[in-house]
């Protein structure tokens, strides 16, 4: 599993950031090329307590805007559903990294 900013953090860090407000979140994009549009979710992203969950998404956001329209019809469908779950952080993952990092899934 590739989860990106654990960088330099052990696993005291990582429960210490959890408890205070820290999340694991995956970002969704859409890429359309006029009748095949592509859904898709990013790795897992750690976003520390102290970061911005949505600047984090803030690529993946953009790539939609730029090239999710195109597709017709889902590109209009899929567009404004990822830029709105982005714009609101995210999906959160947490408590499914968890599980998975104790070997319940």
């Amino acid at each position: 599993m590739s989860i990106s900013g654990l960088e330099g953090l052990s696993n005291e860090d990582v429960h210490a950031q959890l408890n205070k407000g820290a999340k694991f979140v995956r970002y969704g994009y859409c890429v359309s090329l006029l009748l095949v549009t592509f859904r898709r979710e990013s790795d897992i992203q750690f976003i520390r307590y102290d970061q911005s969950a949505f600047l984090r998404g803030l690529p993946y956001t953009g790539l939609s805007l730029l090239v999710g329209w195109w597709g017709i019809p889902w590109g209009l469908i899929y567009t404004p559903w990822v830029i709105g779950v982005n714009c609101l952080g995210g999906r959160d993952v947490t408590d499914e990294v968890l599980a998975a990092a104790r070997g319940e899934g």
